[in-house]
């Protein structure tokens, strides 16, 4: 059930950011969430792609360093108090969230949030176990 999102490494130096997305784009590879987070040297830009694998390849080909990490999609009810609901279970489960953001498109009546856990089977399992909707990978790509 967990999600595979590509982190980039990029120089904190302007016109990076744009290289990447201009070689998705030319690759025909959609974003379909993404979050970056920076320091005063470089930069990590964590995506969310239609096509992981092909993104990966073309990135690298192209000289950037590339990894990826497992993240868990969850549906967050698109109302207020729909986070605070998943995030009381994550409190409750002492489960720690490394870091999150939110994904592009809604499913029927639902937001979606990407999570970032130390451990990702023990989210996975905690979360279902309490009712919520965990989306796995196959799904999320085609949303």
């Amino acid at each position: 059930m967990h999600v595979e999102q590509i982190s980039v490494f990029l120089e904190n130096k302007s016109g990076r950011l744009s290289e990447v997305t201009g070689i998705l784009a030319e690759n025909g590879i959609n974003i379909r969430a993404l979050a970056l987070a920076d320091t005063s040297d470089f930069g990590v830009l964590r995506l969310i792609v239609d096509e992981k694998e092909k993104a990966v390849s073309v990135l690298k080909d192209n000289g950037f360093t590339v990894g990826k990490t497992q993240v868990v999609a969850v549906e967050v009810e698109d109302q207020p108090g729909g986070l605070h609901r998943i995030l009381e279970i994550i409190k409750s489960n002492d489960l720690n969230v490394e870091y999150m953001y939110a994904y592009v498109k809604h499913t029927a009546q639902n937001a979606i949030m990407i999570f970032r856990f130390d451990n990702v089977t023990a989210a996975i399992q905690t979360l279902q176990a309490q009712g919520v909707t965990v989306v796995d990978g196959q799904r999320l790509y085609a949303i």
